[in-house]
């Protein structure tokens, strides 16, 4: 005996691979040819064991439907029939919020074989999740498995796959998906996109696996050098605290140089790091810059603060500064050329600083890594290319990852 559809659309309104969404509304008229209703098969005893639960639906009766539902589940055994009592069993969990009756519906749709194939996906996601949220790993581990066979060459189920394993905080799980997703991209003839860098990236930085994010920040910013990206890269590349001892100031050195300086952090943190190193007149620069595009909002009082502070510092800092450059050229203090060159660096005078950084490396400076690192930012800004790559490419250490990043912009200027 078979039931049509039409009987059943306002008891299973419902459908399997929508289970966790709000039923759409219904449209004023349609706009393309209906298309044939399922129809479903049932004896004439499961039709008549099936009356009582699916009436108890149809009138949101959920604890009705919750009694009647064991004679039905006792009744049926067609894959129709069972799939039509696991989609009740679904409704009544839904509605009573009754995540095991859900998971336990979910499972009984899978299992019942009256599922479609168009289902399955869906089906297959929110048993995972649902066994995840249960703390069966296992269990969601084999949804995820067959999530992905059912069409291994399709993305879009690989990437439910890494997106449900995100959702599960299993980092590496997903980043080891992502990777495949973008090998198959790649061997494709397909460029990687975008969002797929950015979901490596995040992953991996989630993940706290620093050396695979130093890898897709690089790759981010090379393939997509827009200001959000290099924004996004570099807070994330300063948070994994990567480049060694003092590296904010020179992230956000770089940040400031590209154009990525956006949100109120960055102007705080970049006048932080300058103020702690004395350099007067770059802490001037970066709070009048963000006051002026006032990105500085919620500190601007404390800005104002250490704006006034920076000022009076550099009205008896600045004038000395010639006598200064004279005795560190002239002197075997490594230290004090570097700190000198630092200060020259901080008002804008990149040849200055230059010239007192080179003095600092030939004087042995005692960190060579970081007089090369500011020779190179110094050589950068004051627009000598060639001569600031050669000092960049001179720093080892944990600040060469940064010094490749200063590079790729610098390439990128043409």
């Amino acid at each position: 005996m078979r039931i049509s559809k039409a009987v059943l659309a306002a008891l299973l309104a419902t459908s399997a691979s929508a289970a966790f969404a709000q039923p759409p509304a219904a449209p004023a008229a349609p706009q393309a040819p209906a298309q044939p209703e399922r129809q479903y098969n049932l004896s004439r005893g499961e039709r008549t064991a099936l009356q009582p639960v699916l009436q108890a639906v149809g009138n949101n009766d959920w604890a009705a439907a919750a009694a009647a539902l064991p004679a039905a589940d006792a009744a049926v055994s067609g894959a129709d029939a069972k799939y039509i009592v696991a989609q009740v069993r679904l409704r009544i969990g839904l509605n009573t919020n009754d995540t095991q009756l859900q998971a336990r519906a979910i499972d009984d749709l899978i299992a019942s074989g009256g599922a479609l194939p168009a289902e399955m996906p869906g089906l297959l996601e929110n048993q995972a999740r649902l066994a995840a949220a249960a703390g069966d790993q296992a269990k969601a581990d084999r949804a995820l498995a067959q999530l992905a066979a059912l069409n291994p060459n399709d993305p879009n189920a690989r990437m439910r796959m890494a997106q449900a394993r995100m959702g599960q905080q299993d980092w590496a799980g997903a980043l080891q998906i992502y990777q495949q997703i973008a090998q198959a991209e790649q061997q494709a003839g397909r460029p990687i996109t975008e969002d797929l860098r950015k979901r490596l990236l995040t992953a991996a930085y989630r993940g706290r696996m620093g050396p695979q994010a130093i890898t897709y920040v690089r790759d981010l910013v090379t393939a997509f050098p827009t200001p959000s990206n290099w924004h996004d890269a570099l807070v994330i590349y300063g948070e994994m605290g990567n480049g060694g001892p003092g590296a904010k100031l020179d992230i956000y050195r770089l940040m400031r140089a590209v154009g990525a300086m956006s949100a109120e952090r960055d102007y705080v943190e970049y006048a932080n790091a300058a103020m702690e190193g004395a350099m007067f007149g770059e802490v001037k620069a970066v709070l009048d810059e963000g006051l002026a595009r006032n990105a500085i909002a919620t500190n601007a009082g404390w800005a104002r603060e250490r704006l006034a502070t920076a000022t009076q510092r550099i009205a008896s800092d600045r004038p000395t500064l010639a006598g200064e450059r004279t005795a560190a050229l002239a002197g075997s203090n490594a230290t004090a050329a570097l700190r000198t060159g630092d200060a020259f660096f901080s008002y804008g005078q990149y040849a200055e600083a230059a010239e007192l950084y080179r003095a600092a490396l030939q004087k042995g400076a005692a960190d060579a890594n970081l007089a090369n690192m500011r020779l190179g930012e110094a050589l950068a800004l004051g627009g000598q290319r060639a001569e600031a790559e050669a000092a960049f490419r001179a720093v080892t250490g944990p600040r060469a990852e940064l010094a490749q990043l200063w590079m790729l912009w610098l390439s990128r200027r043409g």
